[in-house]
C-alpha cells in the first residue's frame, strides 16, 4: 500500500462527505418550511353573502406572527395565512425572507376589510402598512383579491376546521 496517498484519498473523502451534506442542506433551504391549515377565512359582500374561502394556516402568538410565511416556497392555491393580533391597532408587514408574492388583506376587529396591499414583492423589506387600526391579517398568493374580487370594505371571518 502506498502510504503518501492515504492523505490525499482521507482528504478527498471529507471533501465528498462535505459537498454531500451541503447539498442536503441545500436541498432542505430550497425545500422551506410546509405548513398545515387548521382553519378556514370567509370573504363576504356587504350583504353577508361569502364570495369565497381559503384554508389557512394560523399565527396568533408572537413568534408565529414574526416568523409568517417566510420561507415557505410552496402552498396551494387556496390557501393562505391568517394573523389574529391581541389588540386592534395599525399593523405593518415586510417580505424579508418571503419567497412568495402575496396580496396582504387587513381588516378590523368587527371583519371589515381596511386595507388590501395587492402584489407584494418576494424578499422585500419595504414596509407594508395597514394605515387604520386591524385586528387580523390574511396574506393570500398573490392576484387572489383581484380575481375574486375582494375589495376594501368587504368582510373576513374565520373559523377552526374539524378534526377530520
Amino acid at each position: 500500500m502506498n502510504y503518501r496517498l492515504l492523505p490525499i484519498a482521507a482528504l478527498l473523502l471529507l471533501l465528498t462527505l462535505s459537498c454531500e451534506q451541503s447539498d442536503t442542506d441545500r436541498s432542505a433551504r430550497s425545500q422551506g418550511r410546509t405548513l398545515e391549515y387548521p382553519a378556514t377565512v370567509y370573504f363576504h359582500n356587504s350583504e353577508g353573502d361569502t364570495l369565497h374561502s381559503i384554508r389557512v394556516a394560523v399565527a396568533e402568538t408572537p413568534e408565529h406572527r414574526s416568523t409568517g410565511l417566510m420561507d415557505v416556497h410552496e402552498m396551494p392555491e387556496n390557501n393562505g395565512m391568517l394573523f389574529i393580533f391581541d389588540r386592534e391597532e395599525p399593523q405593518s408587514f415586510w417580505m424579508a425572507n418571503t419567497p412568495l408574492g402575496l396580496d396582504i388583506i387587513f381588516a378590523s376587529s368587527d371583519g371589515r376589510i381596511v386595507r388590501i396591499h395587492r402584489n407584494t414583492s418576494p424578499y422585500s423589506d419595504r414596509e407594508v402598512s395597514s394605515e387604520q387600526p386591524s385586528r387580523y391579517v390574511v396574506e393570500t398568493h398573490a392576484g387572489y383579491t383581484l380575481r375574486h374580487d375582494i375589495q376594501e370594505g368587504m368582510f373576513i371571518s374565520f373559523e377552526r376546521n374539524k378534526e377530520e
